[in-house]
């Protein structure tokens, strides 16, 4: 069978909803992409579903089954990002996500992501990290900017366990208390130790040295830390393992790297590489391209689209697309012609909505031997008329392995 290539760029959260700012346009719409649209002239369209229609999903696991897996293949939100950060995980670990925050003196959370902190975060992690109760240890490592990741090992541990964090856009309501989700001890157990560590970490972090520099910066305070998404890592076949091919994925965001790792690829990243709209794009597609040089398949990455939609800023996401149209031009005017650049995101973060929603996100495929499809202009409206039709992340995983040349006939 011919075998071919894939590079995959990801527009984290780049679906949204006309917008009244935008002239009741979406930010894609809105957005000078000429080589976005370029490709939508040259190939060929479509929308996604991550799992179906009106679901919404995090992250993770948008991230997840763009990597080739099923949902319900989904370990937890923890461990996919202590994978991202290089933490050891031990089997019988509970896995947790974080944010740094900054609450009051009443418990009420001012800002889920203690504006946005990016510097010395490790320095806030290190001084709660290697604290015992009960018998458990706790250990906390900082991760892309106001994120961590917090791992709980000892006896009689569950993961079944509530969320302490109020999710946005609840700034302003108070942190949640950790609550069991079944009558287990185990999960009754680990739900007050996590709630006695997280009442003893902020006695630290109210007088940590970072946090009294950043208020006299007239800057919030990382006195607190938010838990969600807690798991225990699953036994997956890598992706990698299972189709025989070679894969790399580059990133800033942590998440993505840990998903990456489960299945099978190498992590490619570097301190330029933001979670923000001050990623290094340029540094990005040239590693791309020289990924694809030894590898199958490359996914690379950028989150400032999701970044915008959570804050509420249309203009800026629309300014983040842009520069992912710059990225995807760059790898274009490089790609070898062996290879296949698709377009696609994790899930449609609206701006009026300031999360996650089942909204299906556009997706593209252009490159040698592609039925070309009518579509003139890359974004939610338009490529809900391409020739791919409407396909679930699953299936559009599956069509890219298929231009690959990498999936099995099926029958004799």
């Amino acid at each position: 069978m011919l075998k071919r290539k894939v590079i995959l760029a990801i527009a984290d959260g780049v679906g949204d909803r006309p917008h009244p700012l935008l002239n009741q346009e979406t930010p894609l719409e809105y957005a000078q992409t000429p080589n976005l649209d370029y490709l939508a002239t040259r190939g060929i369209t479509g929308m996604m579903n991550l799992i179906r229609p009106g679901i919404p999903v995090g992250t993770d696991m948008g991230h997840l089954i763009l990597f080739g897996y099923q949902p319900h293949h989904y370990p937890g939100r923890g461990p996919i990002e202590a994978l991202g950060i290089g933490m050891t995980i031990k089997p019988g670990d509970v896995v947790l996500r974080c944010n740094f925050a900054t609450v009051d003196e009443k418990g009420i959370v001012i800002d889920r992501r203690a504006g946005r902190i990016r510097e010395k975060t490790n320095l806030i992690a290190e001084a709660v990290s290697g604290m015992v109760i009960d018998g458990v240890e706790v250990y906390v490592k900082e991760a892309t900017e106001h994120r961590a990741v917090m791992v709980l090992r000892g006896e009689g541990l569950s993961e079944k366990i509530s969320d302490s964090d109020p999710k946005a856009p609840n700034d302003g309501m108070p942190f949640a208390v950790i609550e069991p989700l079944d009558a287990s001890e185990e999960s009754i157990r680990t739900a007050s130790i996590v709630n006695r560590f997280l009442i003893q970490a902020h006695e630290i972090l109210r007088h940590h040295p970072v946090n009294k520099e950043r208020m006299e910066q007239g800057k919030l305070p990382a006195n607190f830390i938010l838990t969600r998404g807690a798991g225990r890592m699953a036994e997956l076949e890598p992706i990698a393992e299972q189709l025989q091919i070679r894969g790399s994925c580059i990133a800033g965001e942590s998440t993505v790297l840990g998903v990456a790792q489960l299945a099978g690829f190498k992590m490619i990243t570097d301190s330029r590489m933001t979670g923000n709209i001050d990623t290094d794009i340029h540094l990005k597609a040239k590693l791309a391209i020289e990924q694809i040089a030894e590898n199958d398949i490359v996914y690379v990455h950028m989150k400032a689209p999701d970044v915008k939609g959570h804050d509420n800023l249309p203009f800026e996401k629309a300014k983040a697309i842009e520069l992912f149209d710059q990225m995807v031009g760059n790898i274009l005017k490089m790609l070898p012609d062996d290879t296949y650049l698709a377009l696609a995101a994790d899930h449609s973060t609206p701006c009026e909505i300031g999360e996650h929603t089942g909204d299906p996100v556009p997706i593209l495929i252009y490159g040698p031997s592609i039925r070309r499809d009518r579509v003139m202009a890359y974004n939610e409206l338009d490529c809900a008329y391409g020739g791919l039709g409407h396909m679930s992340g699953t299936d559009f995983v599956s069509t890219l392995h298929g231009l690959m040349g990498v999936v099995k006939k099926q029958g004799n």
